[in-house]
């Protein structure tokens, strides 16, 4: 796979759904001791709203359903991923305006531009045991292969390995964030349920990717 369009942009979101949904009683189960217990639930109304935007799309524009699903995010899903993931998503459709394809180079400009948007919206910096510990990582990791002259699937893989090792670094963490941050020494020991559902995510693209 030399580039990505707007089948295989589809593709990988509906992947990340799926995956998502599959795993929504272990994010909750994460986020019950952290938090609300909420997270699964709160991710799998999230991939409810990408699945809509997708349903709705025109079809072929990458710019069209990336903004959608991440509007869709913003203002249907609830909760803190919602818009996180929303901002991403959006920050990721200014980057594809106009092309019908993107080489790996391109595909990690991107992720960066999804990035650079969500840390727009969240202060959270790596280290404070959110998302964002496995988003960084990840997104670090694409830019890494684009540079290398990797192909996409490897760029997605190595992306979802140092997304996962990302979300297992915030086990040693403490919260900063949420309810989380008041429990204190008692987040220790708990893998962040953000950077879980941000592992879960990349490891669907990869997985989608690479079939």
């Amino acid at each position: 796979m030399e580039t990505i369009g707007y089948d295989e942009i589809v593709r990988l979101l509906q992947s990340a759904a799926a995956r998502i949904k599959d795993n929504h009683a272990h994010l909750s189960q994460l986020d019950s001791a952290v938090g609300d217990g909420d997270h699964g639930s709160a991710m799998v109304r999230a991939m409810e709203a990408v699945e809509k935007a997708i349903a709705e799309s025109d079809g072929g524009d990458m710019k069209g359903v990336l903004y959608s699903a991440g509007w869709g995010l913003m203002s249907a899903a609830g909760g803190a991923p919602g818009p996180l993931l929303g901002s991403l998503l959006m920050g990721m459709s200014e980057s594809v305006a106009g092309k019908d394809a993107l080489d790996c180079p391109a595909m990690a400009e991107m992720f960066e531009k999804g990035l650079a948007n969500l840390r727009k919206q969240s202060k959270a910096e790596l280290g404070d045991k959110t998302m964002v510990d496995a988003l960084v990582p990840a997104v670090e990791a694409i830019r890494a292969a684009a540079d290398g002259s990797q192909a996409i699937p490897a760029a997605l893989a190595q992306a979802a390995a140092a997304a996962a090792a990302g979300a297992e670094s915030t086990r040693d963490m403490l919260a900063k964030f949420g309810k989380a941050r008041n429990l204190g020494e008692r987040t220790l020991g708990i893998v962040d349920p953000g950077a879980t559902s941000i592992s879960y995510i990349f490891r669907a693209f990869a997985d989608a990717a690479g079939e």
